[in-house]
């Protein structure tokens, strides 16, 4: 039996028979045909039990992301379309994203001090603004 491979980067792949989809009805208005017709197309995916490198896994059970459930089973689920081919495409489209995002490696801040000129700038404006406001004031004091 022969399944086909979902491309993740140059060097990642899944085997499509690690996805569990399924095909649900979608929730929302839609008249008579939302209740007849399965549209929204849902991914079901165990993190754990997949073939990904253990940097992927690792990282996708870390990742703070409401697709991704404690158990360690990722979860996407499209209805955008009333289409089911429609939807089962961005739903893999997501999931690709998702499992992609984790590989990018975030470049670390290196915390930098403001300048004399910008500081002395801030403080400038800030007396500027106190003056116009004072000058604002009722003078009753006389």
């Amino acid at each position: 039996m022969y399944f086909a491979m979902i491309k993740i980067s140059n060097s990642v792949s899944l085997q499509e028979n690690e996805i569990e989809w399924q095909f649900i009805r979608s929730s929302g208005a839609g008249g008579q045909h939302i209740n007849k017709v399965s549209t929204a197309a849902q991914i079901i995916f165990d993190i754990n039990a997949s073939s990904l490198p253990d940097f992927y896994k690792q990282a996708l059970l870390k990742k703070a992301d409401h697709r991704i459930t404690k158990s360690g089973k990722v979860i996407i689920k499209c209805q955008q379309s009333r289409s089911q081919d429609f939807n089962r495409q961005t739903a893999l489209a997501q999931f690709i994203e998702l499992i992609a995002s984790v590989a990018i490696i975030q470049k670390r801040r290196i915390a930098t001090k403001p300048t004399k000129g910008s500081q002395r700038r801030r403080v400038d404006t800030k007396k500027q603004k106190g003056a116009t406001k004072a000058l604002r004031r009722s003078k009753s004091d006389d």
